[in-house]
């Protein structure tokens, strides 16, 4: 096979494996920027890329995989991407998703989720979806539910269907007794402040030294209810004198009598995080278990657990916490504010969870475009919403179509139109460069403007409203303009102000969502109302629109009934 011939299966296997199907248009450019002689016979060229999609279209995803397996070309991919995943092999990159039902996903989960999606991409791998579901007193059910919805809303898929920690109880059970049949973990009933002020002061209490068989026996009376919650936990036999305090005996399983959402009261005894990753990461064949840098000092307990288990260790690849500037991007802080009433609930425009940034506005690839733009860098850092917003922006605005909205509303009252301008209507584009058709605005005598323009206007003063002609100031009072025709033709240099006409204004409101945190404290005059009058034409709208009232900014539509919006961007 020459050369050229193998370029194109190679790209043409990476473009089924990632889509389903080939498609010979979407496998072309990529070939040419590899091979710049293979341009000069598209006809050639293009027949052989359609025998080989014909060819590779006719496969089993397996068969991809496997043939895939023989290529390497992810390089300039990581390089770009920056995501660059350590003793990684093209086609046998498998990752995971593991969130805690616990709360409503977040930007900080969009990071996660983005980092291991797109790294099983451009390794050619899959990514894995868990619940790490093995504190029954914190998940709910609900919880289960946002997070596929905003993966889904994301565009992240998963390979297969999602798993749940919690179904492998007995399965970790198993391990726990290995580990306590050879002596790796013992079985301790110290009261919960005893057994931190040991791991303080490096002592080993008296259960580190129980015989294996007595911790087993401890074990099975654990598991078979005879023990309350508290009275005894399962510890694992680290270093006391470890300067990693992780190390110092933490808890590998402890009784918690509270009902599961999923499992309900079948299991009592419930592994901590420290115990139940590493392991399922193991026996599910993660191959990179990526995770926030906060987990940093427990990366040793990670691999010493494996160890003595007997399993293969997954490779820990770390990457910074996303945090933003007056936004609270943690579970410890949201679920205050929403069970205290401060926020209206977990999609209040001002919060950084899924739901609420769907509801401001905020697109799906903005997130990803801002998530990822960090990389797999360790550094820490506090960007303002700012860039994300910046992202959002470039994605609206060849999808929102213009209104005008007018704030704090200053009549003007127009004398000496001509005849064939006055009680007439026009037409103006919805979009200055996209095909996106026309609104019509009637022309009358009376409009309304914004008052903030108005103050800053004089008496003879010209002006023009926007898309119409030109008006000059003949009297200004507090709450009217008086003004007269001035012509059609543009004035070079002169103000431009959107308006709406008196007899077909709609009472409108935006509400405008900014910083919920100031200085760590919550902010009661993050969320403002700004009221106006808005072009006729929006009543056409339907919830969910995104537009831009022009001078104003990105607006999405949240209430039709009321004819509300949420401030989206600049």
């Amino acid at each position: 096979m020459s050369e050229l011939d193998q370029l194109i299966r190679k790209h043409v296997l990476k473009n089924a494996f990632d889509y389903g199907k080939a498609n010979s248009g979407s496998v072309v450019g990529k070939i040419i920027a590899e091979n710049a002689d293979a341009k000069k016979d598209m006809k050639e060229l293009m027949k052989k890329i359609s025998v080989e999609v014909t060819r590779v279209n006719k496969l089993k995803k397996e068969e991809i995989e496997k043939e895939l397996g023989n290529y390497s070309f992810a390089e300039k991919k990581e390089k770009e991407k920056g995501l660059v995943l350590p003793d990684a092999v093209q086609g046998k990159v498998t990752t995971r998703f593991a969130p805690e039902p616990n709360g409503y996903p977040h930007i900080g989960h969009a990071k996660a989720v983005f980092l291991s999606f797109e790294c099983s991409r451009v390794y050619g791998g899959k990514m894995l979806l868990r619940f790490d579901d093995t504190n029954p007193e914190a998940e709910e059910e609900q919880y289960v539910g946002a997070i596929m919805d905003g993966l889904k809303w994301l565009g992240v898929e998963w390979n297969g269907s999602e798993t749940y920690a919690s179904d492998s109880l007995p399965v970790l059970y198993e391990h726990a007794k290995k580990l306590l049949a050879q002596g790796d973990a013992y079985a301790c009933s110290c009261e919960a402040e005893q057994v931190k002020k040991n791991r303080g002061e490096e002592k080993e209490c008296a259960c580190r030294r129980a015989s294996p068989g007595e911790c087993l026996d401890a074990f099975a009376k654990m598991l078979g209810g005879e023990f309350d919650q508290g009275d005894v936990i399962i510890r694992f036999k680290g270093d006391l004198r470890a300067l990693n305090t992780v190390m110092r005996d933490p808890t590998m399983l402890r009784i918690i009598d509270a009902p599961h959402y999923r499992q309900g009261k079948k299991f009592h005894v419930w592994p901590s995080y420290d115990f139940e990753a590493p392991i399922i990461d193991s026996l599910t064949g993660i191959t990179h278990a990526m995770r926030s840098k906060e987990y940093e000092l427990r990366d040793e307990l990670y691999y010493e657990l494996l160890k003595r288990i007997g399993l293969r260790a997954p490779r820990i690849v770390e990457f910074s916490r996303l945090s933003i500037k007056g936004m609270p991007i943690s579970k410890r802080l949201l679920k205050p504010l929403v069970r205290e009433g401060k926020v209206s609930g977990w999609d209040d425009p001002r919060l950084p969870t899924l739901v609420a940034l769907k509801r401001r506005g905020i697109l799906p690839e903005a997130i990803k475009r801002f998530v990822l733009s960090f990389g797999l860098g360790k550094q820490e850092s506090e960007p303002t919403i700012d860039a994300l917003l910046a992202e959002n922006g470039k994605l609206l605005d060849s999808i929102s179509p213009r209104f005008f909205f007018v704030t704090q509303p200053v009549k003007v009252s127009v004398e000496n139109i001509p005849s064939e301008l006055s009680n007439t209507a026009i037409q103006i584009k919805k979009h200055p460069s996209l095909d996106m058709g026309f609104r019509e605005l009637a022309v009358g005598s009376s409009f309304f403007v914004c008052g903030g323009d108005a103050e800053k206007l004089s008496e003879g003063d010209v002006f023009r409203l926007k898309d119409l002609y030109n008006v000059k100031i003949t009297k200004k009072g507090k709450k009217e303009l008086r003004v007269e025709f001035a012509g059609k033709e543009l004035i070079p240099g002169s103000k431009k102000f959107q308006w709406v006409p008196e007899k077909q204004k709609l009472d409108a409101v935006v509400l405008v969502p900014g910083e919920l945190l100031v200085n760590d404290a919550y902010n009661p005059d993050s969320l403002k109302e700004v009221k106006g009058f808005c072009e006729k034409a929006c009543g056409e709208l339907k919830k969910g629109d995104a537009i831009q009232f022009e001078r104003f900014g990105f607006c999405k539509l949240d209430d039709k009934k009321k004819n509300s919006f949420i401030f989206t961007n600049p």
